[in-house]
Parts: C-alpha cells; sequence; structure tokens
C-alpha cells in the first residue's frame, strides 16, 4: 500500500520548494509591513519648519559619519519620561525625511546628540571636539584636533546637493549656486559645529 506523503512532509525533504516559500514569506510580510509607511504622513512629510541642511551643515554630516561619531552617539529619543526629561521631546520620523542615510539608534557610549543644537556655544563644541575632557571631565571620546586644519572649500557640495534632489530633497537652484561660497575659509570643525548646532532644532521647545 502506498503511503501518502502531507505537504509538510514534502517540503521538509525538499530543499528548494522550502526556500522558495520562504522567500515568498518573507517577502509578503515585509512588504505588508514597510509599504503602509510610505503612505503614512507622519512618517513621509517633514515637520513644521523642516529645511533641507545648509551647505555647511550637510558637509558637516558627512564629516560626522566619517569620523564614527554616530557609532557611540544615538540620534532617537525614545518616548520615554527618563528619556524625554533628560533630552526633550522624543524623536518623530518627520524631523528625518530629508536624512540620507538616517542616523537613527539607541547606543549610546556617549550622551543622544538628537536635541543638541543651541544646547552649548559654538566655542563649547570647539573645545570639546579638541580636547573633550576639558569640559567633560569623564569624557572617554578621542580628539579631534585636525578637524580644524582642514577646509571644506573642495568639497563637492554641489554634486552632493543634485543627488539629493533626485531624491526628494528640495534644495532649490539658488542653495546649489550658493553652496560653494558658503564654503569659503570654513574647516572641518566648523561645518560639524554648524551641524550639531543645528540638530533637533525644528522641534525646539516642544514639550
Amino acid at each position: 500500500m502506498a503511503v501518502q506523503t502531507s505537504g509538510h512532509e514534502y517540503l521538509e525533504k525538499n530543499l528548494t520548494p522550502l526556500v522558495i516559500l520562504i522567500i515568498l514569506v518573507v517577502s509578503v510580510a515585509g512588504l505588508v509591513e514597510i509599504v503602509p509607511l510610505f503612505f503614512q504622513r507622519s512618517t513621509t512629510e517633514p515637520v513644521q519648519g523642516l529645511t533641507p541642511y545648509p551647505a555647511l551643515q550637510l558637509v558637516g554630516r558627512d564629516i560626522y559619519i566619517r569620523e564614527g561619531c554616530n557609532n557611540c552617539h544615538s540620534q532617537m529619543i525614545r518616548p520615554f519620561r527618563a528619556e524625554t526629561e533628560r533630552y526633550g521631546h522624543y524623536s518623530v520620523a518627520g524631523e528625518f525625511v530629508y536624512d540620507r542615510p538616517f542616523l537613527w539608534g539607541s547606543k549610546r557610549t556617549g550622551p543622544d546628540l538628537h536635541r543638541v543644537g543651541g544646547r552649548y556655544s559654538d566655542e563649547w563644541h570647539r573645545l570639546h571636539l579638541m580636547q573633550p575632557r576639558d569640559v567633560v571631565p569623564e569624557s572617554n571620546m578621542p580628539a579631534y584636533p585636525w578637524l580644524a586644519k582642514s577646509s571644506v572649500a573642495d568639497d563637492p557640495i554641489e554634486a552632493k546637493m543634485n543627488a539629493l534632489r533626485t531624491v526628494g530633497v528640495p534644495y532649490t537652484d539658488e542653495d546649489v549656486a550658493g553652496a560653494k561660497a558658503a564654503l569659503e575659509g570654513k574647516t572641518e570643525m566648523d561645518a560639524v559645529i554648524a551641524y550639531l548646532q543645528g540638530l533637533g532644532t525644528a522641534l525646539q521647545g516642544v514639550k
């Protein structure tokens, strides 16, 4: 008498159809979770007052990523009381619609930096980058003195802005045309400080 084989047994004994079905299930599940986000206004539209990064801040963000700052400092304040009391209003997706790539994360070797904009003076940030322990004695952050010696005048800022325009960042022709002039005489440290001073300011003052 022939023994009937169930569909489950068949898949367990045949790797190819099993792999195909796994890929199919994971793909459908992923699409069901991800696609709706593209149609939610809270995740696709900028918060009121948000503007694309000016040229100097955009360059500063690239340097911030290059130096690995986002590996130790998160840019995501979670909606918990302990977080909001220390850092301010929790992060919302509409604040990051112009970010390519996103820098969200919850690892904090150093404090969260999402609402750091305007908390300290430019001079404080300069001293902190030159020698962190001069302003925060318990800091284990390395110093970045070379940033003060490196110019950003040769940065291909127009190409960056034009690339971001292709993915929806609303830079104008005037923004791109004036980008090079905005970098004249500036150092990498100036650019990083400008970026830090802009972090989280779109919702500044919101409780």
